[in-house]
């Protein structure tokens, strides 16, 4: 049942991350997941969405952009700063998942049993001095502090246990969502740079004569489109 609260608590801010998106929330596809009720034509657009000619890197055949040629150095730069930026973007965004994980299990295991075994220990101690409550030094009162005390260590055993929910839990979410985002961009970047690399083999070829201008022409056009994508 927990697991199942969790994977619907992640699935609600992956929806609502995507519905505050500008772009992709207008997507069709994204709509008809949200709206379709009907079972049969949600499996037919789940299918048709299956089968579009634009996925993946096909997507750059949709894109207009600016005609100005990019300078080759500046794109090599920049994407060499993305590489390494993502690189460590997505080790601390996996240490930082990992450790809110941790820190759960921690909270809602030894951190709440080393307090409950406090407080039952201190509630044990009272119970046995209320069994000598008729003698002659009168022990209610200290009886009663230790009882209360262990009832204290008990209910913070429980706070523990409730407390990732508030903290540890929405933080490892939001990260789960940004870990998917960032382990996203290797394949981005190794498309462009699969691009890149025909493109100068393209030039090699034209410049042995090989190849028609007019074909490299198109196919430097194609990779500044994928280059405008990425920046």
């Amino acid at each position: 049942e927990q697991l199942i609260e969790r994977r619907r608590v992640q699935l609600q801010e992956f929806v609502d991350w995507m519905c505050k998106h500008p772009v992709l929330s207008k997507c069709e596809v994204w709509q008809h997941f949200l709206t379709c009720t009907d079972e049969k034509r949600w499996k037919a657009g789940k299918r048709q969405a299956e089968r579009d000619n634009l996925l993946g890197l096909n997507y750059c055949i949709s894109l207009v952009v600016p005609e100005k040629a990019l300078l080759q150095s500046q794109v090599d730069h920049i994407t060499e700063q993305c590489h390494t930026f993502i690189n460590s973007m997505d080790t601390s965004v996996k240490a930082v998942t990992s450790m809110c994980v941790v820190q759960t299990k921690r909270f809602q295991g030894p951190y709440k049993t080393d307090c409950q075994k406090v407080g039952e220990a201190f509630y044990s101690l009272g119970n046995a001095l209320s069994l000598d409550e008729g003698s002659i030094v009168p022990t209610s009162k200290l009886t009663s502090a230790i009882k209360m005390t262990g009832g204290v260590y008990i209910d913070i055993g429980r706070m523990y246990d409730d407390q990732p929910k508030y903290d540890w839990e929405p933080l490892g979410d939001k990260f789960h969502l940004y870990k998917g985002i960032v382990g996203s961009f290797p394949d981005a970047l190794a498309n462009h740079k699969g691009a890149v690399q025909k493109k100068r083999e393209c030039e090699r070829l034209t410049a042995e004569h090989k190849m028609e201008v007019a074909q490299l022409n198109e196919v430097l056009r194609r990779t500044d489109v994928i280059s405008y994508a990425l920046l």
